[in-house]
């Protein structure tokens, strides 16, 4: 096994080109928007309660594809604190986001690898990212609910699950390299395993690690990879850190990131006013001073409904000066 799996490295597309580009009516204009901006926008939906329902989320990524939205991202839950909410598996549902898309990236933020077997999610994620053409993000987090592991038996404590966490990055990227891997860990254990093909995003499919601000040991990890997607103690769901505080974030990773190593993808979750003339641009502006690179307009059952995320979505991304 080689080492060095968390190295920072070039990934194709990790800014937001596909590693294979399909041609689509109407985008070209669309993708302009983007270079000039630096900035791209995803929609970002629950995969429980109101917007538990697979056909509906499936919709809503086309939809963002029409709508010149450049990514679809869904949260990964197995159960809520709910539970009787309705929880549409996340991983089914990219596979059809994959399916009925041909431009938009797309991936599940944050996917929680401590509760799954390592084998299984490279499996999956190849044949995702081949599926699409090279448009997957994967997202790795800790999990915000510790009774999705509990109660199946899975250790809660959240050391364990940041260990069970990296070990997994670890030897999910080389399972990725399409070589012979054996890995000993105190939590993962592979013997003597090749699989293929590999990815056909190379060097690897780009990896954005999730954390809760002021929490350190997420943003060292995450300075390890290729993207974060910060979130803060101090502001709860449906608000957003200001500018000045993500640009603390921002300056911690660097702290902690390779020299040399390529630009971090940076992600936000926030909210915009699609009936503004500008659908929003000015207050994304500010975020891109402090290093924020994608814009999620985060939608779900504290701000609308599914229609009226829809609704949302249709008016399209917010425009940058």
């Amino acid at each position: 096994m080689r080492l060095g799996a968390g190295t920072p490295a070039r990934v194709q597309g990790v800014g937001g080109t596909p590693a294979k580009t399909q041609s689509v009516a109407g985008t070209l204009a669309g993708m302009r928007r983007v270079a000039e901006a630096e900035v791209r926008f995803a929609a970002g939906v629950p995969n429980v309660g109101s917007f538990g329902d697979p056909l509906l989320l499936t919709d809503l990524a086309v939809a963002a594809e029409d709508s010149g939205w450049d990514a679809f991202f869904i949260w990964d839950h197995l159960l809520y604190r709910d539970q009787r909410w309705p929880v549409a598996d996340p991983t089914v549902v990219i596979a059809a986001v994959a399916a009925r898309t041909s431009r938009i990236r797309f991936g599940v933020l944050m996917n929680q690898l401590a509760r799954r077997r390592v084998g299984k999610v490279a499996r999956e994620s190849v044949t995702l990212d081949r599926l699409s053409g090279g448009r997957l993000i994967l997202g790795a987090g800790l999990g915000s609910v510790p009774e999705e592991f509990t109660a199946f038996g899975e250790p809660g404590d959240l050391r364990e699950r940041a260990a069970r966490l990296d070990e997994s990055l670890e030897v999910l990227t080389e399972l990725w390299r399409g070589e012979p891997v054996t890995f000993h860990g105190e939590h993962v254990t592979v013997t003597g395993v090749t699989m293929l093909p590999s990815p056909l995003q190379q060097p690897r499919i780009p990896i954005w690690c999730g954390g809760r601000w002021p929490n350190k040991a997420p943003f060292r990890r995450a300075a390890r990879w290729d993207g974060v997607m910060p979130t803060h103690t101090g502001y709860g769901l449906g608000e957003t850190m200001p500018p000045a505080e993500l640009a603390v974030v921002m300056r911690y990773i660097r702290e902690h990131r390779e020299d040399g190593a390529p630009p971090l993808a940076v992600a936000l979750e926030g909210r915009t006013d699609g009936a503004a003339a500008d659908r929003g641009g000015r207050n994304v502006g500010a975020y891109r001073e402090a290093g924020l690179t994608w814009w999620v307009e985060a939608l779900g059952w504290w701000r609308c409904d599914p229609a009226g995320a829809m609704a949302r979505i249709r008016q399209g991304p917010s425009l940058l000066n």
